[in-house]
């Protein structure tokens, strides 16, 4: 089963993710199916870069997120709404 979720990168104490497709045997920071974005909590607001489409796309494959990926794809669709209804 693929599972999208973050792959953690970066420094000690200094964190940074990718958002990746893995399969769901795989180590957090192991072998990975595609690269589809990717989130820094270091920054204030967090950034979070990723490609919607890509990330629908496997879903539609089957690919489910994590807690932590659902979270930002909802956030991020509710940050689209808000932007779209404004103007």
């Amino acid at each position: 089963m693929l599972k999208i979720r973050l792959r953690r990168v970066g420094a000690k104490k200094h964190p940074s993710y990718r958002i990746v497709v893995a399969d769901s045997r795989a180590a957090r920071d192991g072998a990975f199916v595609e690269q589809i974005g990717h989130y820094d909590p270091m920054t204030d607001p967090p950034t979070v870069t990723l490609d919607e489409e890509k990330a629908r796309d496997w879903i539609v494959k089957g690919a489910q997120p994590t807690e932590a990926v659902a979270r930002m794809l909802t956030r991020l669709e509710n940050q689209a709404k808000a932007e779209e209804a404004a103007g």
